[in-house]
């Protein structure tokens, strides 16, 4: 496999065509089919676990939320680059460092392009988003929260943007808030303003729940607490893969999305941040790399954004995630959303019609994900059963219990969609669900 000029891996990049085939609705639509032409076929041909089989039927994957499967040029990227062009970055003269370099940069330079960042100083890459709000946390807020500081989040969060502010509160005697949300599982902006006080120092909300599908909005958010002088990190983990996310439209401070569920590779994480938080926050990790001269009496560090990547970095991640981009912008967020937000439809109508189904999370502005109980049936059983029939879908708390125990559940099953499902896949779920009410009664 050949190596381009920018240094990243060539692949198949034919396949990453934008769809132009109209796809033929499926009998019994609850809706009417998506006006935008969408080939979802040929894209699920570019997607090759989709082909297989589970428990002798063909795979519907309803698992999104968790993680995505990877489009063949992913896969590709990333054989490519360690059969090609595998060594270490940064710190290598001979050809392929200087080649694995170049390939992992340009790479940065796709993120920054793809959320619209000012500069790749402002990109940093991490295991997951997890990673980056503890970055966030540990070296931007727990330097400046003192006893009686507030940090302020949504009753919607997933652990990860949770448990990150409770250890630096209790850390320096700070107080972590939440805003509430309503029963349809909307953000209670109302609420929200009326939380933010002269002491919240930050806040730190979701662009799309994991656990509702709810989008919150964030542009009011960010508006409200910066007109307090108050700093936003936005968790993008699940809005970035069927929407557009442009940092410097949301004006946000701090922003963290994760590459396995942008169809790329797992321990691969992007934070972004203002560039001038970035300069005046100490390093999160120490080690090699993030640093500008080392002697036994002290350590200088390296510039942006280096200073936050201490010791060798997954480099041929960093490659598939910039092929993952690449596949997503050729095919385009209009054309996914319009043809996600059909099957958001079809798949809510079909829910509603089971008998003893209830959907969890009603939100005006959601996407792609369908959390539901059945009455009298644990969601553990809905999973296993739906599983028999090929279906993968999710149950549990979906790492959000305070979402849980808002709505009197302990837990949900989830089904959650992507670019490749289609309404069979929808179809097959709702066979499944039947299936467990016969089995239940």
């Amino acid at each position: 496999m050949e190596v381009d000029h920018t240094g990243a891996i060539a692949t198949q990049r034919s396949e990453q065509r934008s769809a132009s085939v109209v796809e033929e609705p499926k009998r019994g639509a609850a809706t009417a089919a998506p006006s935008a032409k969408y080939d979802v076929q040929r894209v699920r041909a570019d997607f090759p676990i989709l082909s297989r089989s589970v428990r002798g039927k063909p795979l519907a994957y309803l698992d999104n939320a968790a993680t995505t499967q990877k489009p063949r040029a992913v896969l590709e990227a990333m054989t490519g680059y360690y059969t090609t062009i595998n060594a270490n970055v940064h710190r290598g003269v001979h050809e392929l460092s200087e080649r694995a370099t170049e390939a992992y940069e340009a790479s940065r330079e796709r993120v920054r392009a793809f959320l619209d960042a000012a500069s790749v100083h402002d990109i940093i890459f991490t295991r997951n988003a997890t990673e980056g709000i503890n970055l966030v946390a540990q070296s931007f807020a727990r330097p400046r929260l003192a006893p009686g500081d507030e940090v302020l989040i949504s009753a919607m969060e997933h652990h990860s943007n949770i448990v990150p502010w409770q250890l630096v509160c209790e850390a320096t005697g700070a107080s972590l808030k939440v805003a509430p949300i309503d029963d349809r599982g909307e953000l209670m902006l109302d609420a929200f303003e009326a939380a933010l006080t002269p002491r919240t120092r930050l806040v730190a909300m979701t662009h799309m729940s994991n656990a509702l599908g709810t989008i919150p909005p964030v542009e009011d958010v960010i508006r409200l607490a910066h007109a307090r002088g108050v700093p936003v990190l936005i968790d993008a983990s699940q809005a970035a893969y069927h929407m557009r996310v442009a940092v410097r439209a949301l004006d946000c401070d701090f922003l963290v999305a994760t590459g396995h569920k942008l169809y790329g590779p797992t321990g691969m994480g992007i934070l972004y941040g203002k560039e001038a938080h970035l300069e005046a926050m100490p390093p999160f990790l120490g080690g090699g790399d993030m640093i500008s001269s080392v002697t036994f009496e002290r350590s200088t560090w390296n510039v942006l954004p280096y200073k936050f990547e201490a010791g060798t970095p997954h480099i041929g991640g960093a490659v598939a995630l910039h092929a993952a981009l690449d596949y997503i912008e050729a095919i385009g967020f209009d054309a996914i959303g319009a043809h996600e937000r059909d099957l958001l439809a079809y798949a809510t109508a079909m829910l509603s019609e089971i008998d003893g189904v209830r959907l969890i999370g009603t939100a005006r502005e959601k996407a792609s994900i369908l959390s539901f109980v059945m009455q009298g049936v644990h969601p553990h059983d809905i999973g296993t059963i739906v599983d028999r029939e090929g279906v993968a879908i999710r149950t549990g708390h979906h790492c959000a219990q305070p979402v849980m125990d808002r709505f009197g559940v302990p837990a949900t099953a989830r089904a959650s969609l992507a670019m490749y499902n289609t309404r069979d896949d929808i179809d097959a779920l709702g066979r499944a669900l039947r299936r467990v009410r016969q089995v239940f009664g």
